[in-house]
């Protein structure tokens, strides 16, 4: 035990009240014992105080006798004699002497007692010191500070009761000598009488201060004692300890059966051999043992410290804790410590540890363990000058899998892609799964670029053979993206972001290739960040504008209608592309706020114009996922005025690519309002004729390529425009031509049946003051039917 903690024993702080009996304070300390160790005190002398009452009495009488008439005195010791004696018998009952624990309210009746003897002794000085000489008072006042030291010495326990004697008995010797003597006597007995009381308080508190500490040290005796005893009746934990040779002394039994020896044999026996077993003989010592020599040799404590112990075969794990032990005189005698069994608690942790870095799915290592590996890995590389690979495979139509056949198949899929991958893996690989349908490879030796390119391709091509998964058969494919580090990245994060970028590329090139990290693809992703940004804040600056491209009758080239154009021209990139910003917007979630601006600009447009012509406007996907879009077309007709059959939307197939979601809902709802619908890019999916056949469209638009190749001769063009003709009018709807650029297209596509048609031949996109100026020009019969 430290000074520090010793100080805390002796040095408790004692409420002066508290001391007293006034009150028990709400603090650290238990009054309880206390109060009977002051009653128990008192006890002891009250057959001592009892003799001093007596024969003070007896003393007094006898001073007095010559003076004082004696029935008076008689009168006076048979009271003296009687309190003392009730008082003594009090203090010696029973419940004092026996109790454990007293009350404030015990301590505070003994100051009755006090009262009760100092009242009885003020009697002579206040009664009979005005009728005797100088000499009886002399020999009165020596009695009864004699009376008051006895009691200030033997009562001091009980301070409260204490005091209060002395006080009164003081008061009544220094108004006697005020009265028959010199003055300077009874300051003499005055400030006798306060220092008696200061020392009776400061006894009291010692003796409450060495009951306090007392009771610590009991308690903290009995607490070790416990842990003790329940230390040694664990099963898993014992006390060892050796000697200045490091050789078992005093074996403990526990220790001795952990190590399945008898505790007589191995007693003397070095420490290190019988926790070697039978590695002692070949010195293949386990790490945590040589550890544990170190230690000893040093002579240094230790805390736990992990090492394995084998008994009877038997690989157990051990922690250790010790500290060096030394004699009165400072010489170093060994050590002591204390062992516990850690076996289970060791497989308990593997356990988590084997949960914490692998996939519960597929059993393959988690991102946490493949960051750990590639960190590794790049130590490696730049510690020896080579070079390591990170790879990012992603699972092309994969999704589509989920969405149509559910996610246990989805979750078995997953199995065997991983059972595909470990089979592609060899000691310089390692596969695992990020999450998802995300994989990842560490190359820990990568100086080979064209084995390693040659396993992505591997990848790729086992990925894409087909799947049969409960009586299913699957195709989907891989996309791969590839860093080589440290030339892409010095850092592991640095690495799994290039490899991110490259599968980015790989993806955008269609999915089924891989990519190598590239400078450039940096700088794209950097650029794509910066548009962001600045798309965050386009609508509110005012950068985004529409733009107006006519629609006419394929047979007469009246105008039937605009479709709105969304530009943006930012003040530092100038003009962006719709193809660059608008699949950013997706992506980044933000088509939905500029596609509702989009909607209420050319709704209010539109109603601006004389004629009632149509506007169209394009939907993305994500707008007919929400449910709450019905709701935005609703506020943007009514607070545009325009008729509803004026609005068309136009939407792409691919909005119903998505299994389970509300987008038909969303369609049938913006129909019911009176607004027509348009498919748009007719024919460039695999999945729109029997969408075509329960949605109600009010035209089709086909696709401009269609119309490009069909002017070239390309029968397949020509056959597919005829084909949706002939299967809009059988379903009664208008079909729109694309991208007709010269009077041959013009011609071309009407002579195929086309209805309506779209393109730079009769209109480049126009501002909107051009757009509305040809909207007023247009006559009454150019109204859309």
């Amino acid at each position: 035990m430290t000074s520090q903690t010793t100080s805390q024993f002796v040095r408790p702080r004692i409420d002066a009240r508290a001391l007293l009996g006034l009150y028990d304070p709400a603090d650290s300390i238990d009054w309880g014992p206390i109060r009977a160790a002051q009653l128990h005190a008192g006890s002891q002398l009250a057959l001592f105080m009892l003799a001093a009452n007596v024969v003070g009495a007896s003393l007094v009488t006898m001073l007095l006798a010559p003076r004082v008439p004696l029935w008076q005195l008689a009168s006076w010791s048979a009271l003296v004699a009687a309190v003392a004696c009730a008082v003594a018998f009090r203090r010696l009952a029973k419940q004092h002497r026996n109790a454990v624990t007293g009350s404030l309210k015990d301590v505070r009746e003994t100051v009755l007692d006090g009262i009760s003897l100092g009242a009885v002794w003020s009697i002579p000085p206040l009664a009979f010191g005005h009728a005797v000489d100088a000499d009886a008072v002399l020999g009165l006042w020596i009695v009864l500070s004699l009376l008051m030291t006895a009691s200030a010495v033997a009562m001091a326990a009980l301070p409260l009761a204490t005091i209060a004697f002395v006080a009164i008995v003081g008061t009544a010797v220094c108004t006697m000598l005020a009265l028959s003597g010199p003055p300077v006597l009874a300051a003499a007995a005055a400030l006798f009488t306060t220092l008696l009381a200061i020392a009776t308080f400061g006894r009291g508190r010692a003796l409450v201060v060495i009951r306090a500490n007392e009771m610590a040290l009991a308690e903290r005796d009995e607490t070790v004692s416990l842990l003790l005893r329940e230390f040694e009746e664990s099963g898993s934990d014992w006390l060892w300890e050796i000697d200045a040779q490091r050789r078992v002394a005093r074996a403990n039994p526990r220790f001795a059966v952990s190590l399945g020896a008898d505790p007589k044999t191995i007693n003397g026996t070095p420490f290190l051999q019988l926790l070697a077993g039978p590695t002692w003989e070949d010195g293949n010592f386990a790490p945590g043992l040589r550890a544990l020599a170190e230690r000893l040799k040093g002579r240094e404590p230790f805390r736990d410290l992990l090492l394995p112990v084998y008994v009877n075969q038997d690989e157990r794990w051990w922690e250790m804790s010790a500290s060096p032990r030394h004699d009165e005189r400072g010489a170093f005698i060994g050590f002591r410590g204390v062992g516990s069994d850690v076996t289970e608690a060791r497989k308990s942790a593997d356990k988590i540890n084997q949960m914490a870095r692998f996939d519960t799915l597929t059993g393959l290592p988690n991102r946490l363990l493949i960051n750990e590996t590639l960190a590794r890995a790049m130590t490696d590389a730049d510690k020896w000058g080579s070079r390591c690979a990170f790879m990012m495979i992603d699972l092309d139509r994969f999704k589509a899998v989920n969405d149509t056949l559910g996610h246990p198949v989805g979750d078995r899929l997953l199995g065997r892609v991983s059972e595909r991958l470990n089979l592609l893996m060899t000691e310089n690989e390692m596969i695992g799964r990020l999450g998802g349908d995300e994989f990842a490879v560490v190359v820990r030796d990568a100086t080979d670029t064209q084995r390693t390119e040659q396993l992505a391709q591997k990848i790729i091509d086992a990925l894409s053979q087909p799947y049969e998964v409960d009586q299913h058969t699957l195709y989907i494919g891989a996309s791969v993206g590839l860093a080589v580090g440290p030339r892409d990245g010095r850092t592991a994060e640095m690495l799994i972001r290039s490899a991110d970028l490259a599968l980015y590329r790989s993806k955008d090139a269609g999915g089924g290739v891989f990519h190598a990290y590239e400078p450039q693809l940096h700088m794209a992703a950097e650029e794509r960040r910066v548009l962001e940004i600045a798309l965050r804040s386009a609508v509110e600056n005012s950068e985004m504008h529409l733009t107006y491209q006519p629609v006419v009758n394929a047979a007469n080239g009246q105008l039937t209608g605009f479709e709105a154009l969304l530009r943006w021209t930012h003040p530092q990139f100038g003009n962006v592309s719709p193809v660059k910003f608008v699949p950013l917007a997706e992506e980044a979630r933000l088509i939905a706020p500029i596609g509702e601006w989009v909607l209420r600009t050319a709704c209010d447009e539109a109603a601006r114009w004389d004629i009632p012509v149509r506007i169209a406007v394009n939907v993305s996907p994500e707008q007919l996922h929400n449910p709450a879009f019905v709701s935005v077309v609703a506020q943007a007709l009514a607070q545009s005025g325009l008729p509803p059959e004026r609005l068309e939307l136009e939407v792409t197939e691919s909005v119903f690519m998505r299994e389970g979601t509300v987008a038909i809902e969303v369609l049938e709802k913006i129909l019911d309002l009176g607004v027509r619908l348009s498919l748009d890019d007719f024919g460039t999916g695999y999945s729109s004729l029997g969408y075509l056949a329960h949605t109600r469209f009010s035209s089709i638009k086909i696709d401009r390529s269609f119309v490009q190749g069909a002017s070239k001769g390309t029968k397949e063009a020509i056959a597919i425009i005829r084909a949706v003709v002939a299967l809009a009018e059988s379903l009664g709807m208008a079909t729109t031509a694309e991208g007709v650029e010269t009077e041959e297209e013009h011609q071309m596509v009407q002579q195929l049946g086309c209805t309506k048609v779209q393109g730079y031949y009769f209109g480049r996109p126009l501002p909107v003051q051009e757009a509305r100026m040809l909207a007023t020009r247009a006559t009454g019969n150019s109204a859309a039917a």
